[in-house]
């Protein structure tokens, strides 16, 4: 079974790239992982690249049925969930493929020094944000005494962040035990110069949402600014005089770039991800990614289910958006064939967010499920911060196109901001109680009666109380 899955490439899998778990100490095996340019990802599993040739993958054949060895996988493809764009966009290609608004911005900007304490004004943009209002988030902040408490990580799992954002700069988690520009891993945990996160596509220190253009986004998909946007409802900063706020604005935001500009990225990057943020102190990982199915029999999904023991391991609470079904419409996650994963493992420390619209519907892209999916949480036209300083909650409106922030990635980041937020006014909370608190407190709808776990949809006032 395991040869076959070796020999064997799904669709999905990225050629010559697989992931193996050996039984026990790989002491015996270094030449061979050394030969494949193997890169460690958890305890005793590896990445490795197979050359191109018939030796080498039958010598992987060979390991796979080996008694040493636990499990040989796919390096699969993972991805930002696909928003709905409306199919006739084609008709307007010629017209805007010339156009000087559609030039990509640039890529890595240096990480700016954090401002010495922040501005003081209301936040100018925070009547935009409808699920802050549904919320109370304010009233919420009065009720448990915390805006947030800047000991408490967030990690954002995701296209990297804007860390230059004006919203967002003050709340970027910095890495207390390593020396910037110096050019030296200062804190010895096999990363230079990580100050606000790791780049897990160009392995880089400077881990920035570069977004496409939106010529290419519309009409090739791809990546809009989807971390920075996720990022500003966990913890834009509130009452700076500056756009908007998050859900816990004093929180901190630790940048993970894993999926790059084309909204693509793999299994061990994620994997990689993952457990930079546990390493490295994060308490709470937000997840707004995944696969549009995945087959829960299919052997190639052990190393990415690892990951996330690993976090459920380190008291790390790991919340993942439910998906956003297939061409626009959401599906049960309990009975699908291929439901999204990964939030629909099993894991105790998951929290599977579903979207919700301003009227408490499921948005009908938003996938659901009794058993699998916990919470709702607002998903449809979510306003919050975008790259180069920007605000928005629609991506695209030109040309008779439109396409709104909409997303159980958009909800995802609610939910991670509100465990954010009750994990600061209870400190010693482990995951499980601050899961409890978060499904016990939630306010029930019909759209989620029978729909998830919860039956209802976030309330951080109630949270809070």
């Amino acid at each position: 079974m395991l040869g076959a899955a070796v020999l064997c490439l799904s669709h999905q899998a990225l050629a010559k790239e697989y992931i193996i778990k050996f039984n026990g100490d790989t002491k015996a095996h270094a030449a061979f992982l050394e030969n494949l340019n193997a890169t460690p990802l958890l305890k005793n599993m590896y990445l490795i690249d197979i050359p191109d040739t018939e030796a080498a993958s039958m010598q992987v054949y060979n390991l796979a049925n080996s008694p040493e060895i636990e499990y040989v996988e796919n390096n699969k493809n993972l991805s930002i969930f696909p928003m709905n764009i409306d199919a006739a966009k084609a008709a307007v290609a010629e017209l805007v493929s010339d156009s000087p608004e559609f030039v990509a911005p640039a890529d890595n900007p240096p990480i700016p020094n954090p401002p010495k304490r922040p501005e003081i004004g209301r936040d100018p943009l925070l009547q935009h944000q409808w699920g802050m209002r549904d919320n109370q988030i304010q009233k919420a902040w009065k009720q448990g005494g915390s805006m947030g408490d800047p000991n408490v990580v967030v990690a954002v799992i995701d296209t990297g962040v804007d860390y230059t954002h004006e919203d967002l700069v003050y709340n970027m988690w910095r890495n207390p035990n390593e020396i910037p520009d110096n050019n030296i891993d200062d804190d010895g945990n096999g990363f230079v110069d990580d100050i606000v996160g790791w780049d897990f596509v160009s392995d880089d220190n400077l881990p920035y949402d570069l977004s496409m253009n939106p010529f290419q986004l519309i009409f090739q998909g791809g990546n809009a600014g989807h971390g920075t946007h996720c990022a500003g409802n966990i913890a834009a900063r509130a009452y700076n005089g500056k756009g908007i706020t998050g859900v816990a604005p004093h929180v901190k935001i630790m940048a993970m770039r894993f999926l790059s500009e084309t909204g693509q990225g793999t299994t061990a990057a994620a994997i990689q991800a993952i457990k930079y943020a546990v390493d490295n102190g994060a308490h709470i990982l937000s997840n707004s990614w995944g696969s549009q199915g995945d087959d829960p029999n299919d052997p190639n999904t052990q190393a990415l289910k690892e990951a996330i023991q690993y976090a459920q391991d380190h008291n790390v609470l790991f919340v993942a958006a439910a998906g956003n079904g297939r061409q626009g419409a959401g599906y049960d996650n309990d009975s699908d064939s291929k439901p999204a994963y990964p939030a629909s493992y099993d894991h105790g420390a998951i929290i599977s967010v579903a979207a919700l619209d301003e009227n408490d519907s499921l948005g009908k892209f938003s996938n659901w499920g009794k058993n699998t999916v916990d919470i709702g949480a607002p998903g449809v036209k979510i306003y919050s911060t975008v790259p180069q300083g920007k605000y928005a909650d629609t991506v695209f409106d030109k040309f008779g196109i439109t396409v709104n922030w909409d997303g159980t990635s958009m909800a995802t980041p609610f939910v991670s901001g509100a465990a954010a937020l009750y994990l600061s006014a209870n400190p010693s909370a482990n995951w499980l109680e601050i899961k409890n608190a978060i499904l016990n407190s939630s306010t029930p709808i019909p759209a989620l009666s029978n729909k998830s776990v919860s039956g209802g949809k976030l309330n951080v006032l109630n949270l809070m109380r």
